[in-house]
């Protein structure tokens, strides 16, 4: 995701925080300092948020070892100000494996609040409801609610939400998955108008989700869409064949070359027969920045390859390219590089599709 920093590795998991998520901090420090007025309280403010959004972390991490379960790989968990946002390679083909995985997250959440509730039972340190302040009782205290909150919260069934995505793996048990998806981010959407519209009148935060969910639906039934056009298509047909390639000693000058003679945008890197990398447009710009035409590819390369037969299918290798910033897939056969697939192949597949399909359309009404 754009403007998030990396801050850890867990598990082989990158963690990142967004550059928005200083917007919650200085809010909270400021909402502190008009309570109390001192340097205390806001020290008290950031240190509330940061254990909040640690509770948040460990709410993803329990999605991403539980996808990990089922052998599906996490690449990052990015926070943001609404949450965190948990970027795993490819969604589960089994709608049980989904259900599991999408009630992770909330379980930990309820774990964590239950273990804050018994620490403040223990200790006598639980403050009645009634009792509770502004600014919400103790700070153990607030941080189970808050916990409590978040579980439940995300627990409403508003696709892409953790709650969406139990019902569409439920939906899915009954009927075709492109559907099921649809459907869910239906109710997704409704749910979002009616935050929207509680957001204008109470509170602008439940806007704000409100357009998260909106858009994190649509972007839902865009991809599942995508993966049902292109479930029985072949790489073979995908694929483009007549590329160029380059060599891990060439400069980016040659790419640049290479880029401005064709309509290529990415090419393999090759040593000898072999794929070693892939220098996507993206890390030739990047590179340019850096070090000038002269730098070698081997320098900015990407190393990880998806590499798939002719005959896989494209359903499955979109999976694949989902879970990679620059979606390059490399197609092989007996050792042989025959073509390459990125995400413009794809659109073009689909253009092309979309055309035959009304071609055939418009056929039949006239023979009507």
């Amino acid at each position: 995701m754009k403007w998030s920093y990396k801050i850890a590795d867990i598990a082989g998991i990158k963690i990142q925080v967004h550059f928005t998520f200083l917007i919650i901090i200085a809010w909270f420090s400021l909402a502190y300092w008009q309570l109390e007025g001192t340097l205390s309280a806001v020290f008290e403010g950031v240190t509330f948020i940061l254990a909040l959004f640690f509770c948040v972390l460990l709410h993803e991490l329990g999605h991403a070892f539980t996808a990990a379960g089922f052998g599906i790989r996490t690449r990052s968990i990015t926070l943001l100000p609404i949450g965190g946002v948990a970027l795993i390679e490819k969604n589960p083909d089994d709608p049980r494996q989904e259900i599991l995985i999408a009630l992770a997250g909330p379980a930990v959440s309820f774990s964590i609040a239950t273990l804050l509730w018994l620490v403040l039972t223990v200790t006598g340190r639980l403050v009645p409801i009634e009792e509770l302040g502004v600014a919400g009782g103790p700070f153990l205290q607030r941080l189970m609610i808050v916990n409590y909150l978040i579980a439940m919260f995300n627990l409403i069934p508003a696709f892409p939400m953790d709650g969406g995505r139990v019902f569409r793996a439920f939906l899915s048990l009954g009927m075709e998955a492109t559907r099921a998806t649809r459907l869910a981010a239906g109710l997704g959407q409704l749910i979002a108008i009616m935050f929207a519209v509680l957001g204008l009148m109470y509170n602008p935060f439940l806007f704000f989700i409100a357009i998260f969910i909106w858009f994190g639906a649509a972007a839902e039934v865009s991809v599942a869409t995508i993966k049902h056009a292109l479930l029985d298509v072949l790489a073979a047909q995908a694929m483009l064949t007549n590329f160029q390639t380059l060599k891990p000693g060439d400069t980016l000058a040659k790419a640049i070359e290479l880029t401005l003679s064709g309509s290529q945008k990415d090419f393999p890197v090759m040593e000898g027969n072999k794929v070693i990398g892939m220098l996507a447009q993206s890390d030739l710009l990047r590179g340019l920045k850096q070090g000038g035409d002269q730098l070698e590819v081997a320098r900015v390369m990407l190393n990880e390859i998806i590499d798939v037969h002719p005959q896989d299918r494209m359903g499955q290798i979109l999976d694949m390219m989902q879970g990679k910033p620059q979606g390059l897939v490399t197609v092989s056969e007996s050792g042989q590089l025959k073509g390459i697939i990125n995400f413009d192949n794809v659109f073009e597949l689909l253009r092309i599709q979309a055309a035959i399909e009304g071609s055939h359309s418009a056929s039949s009404q006239l023979r009507i």
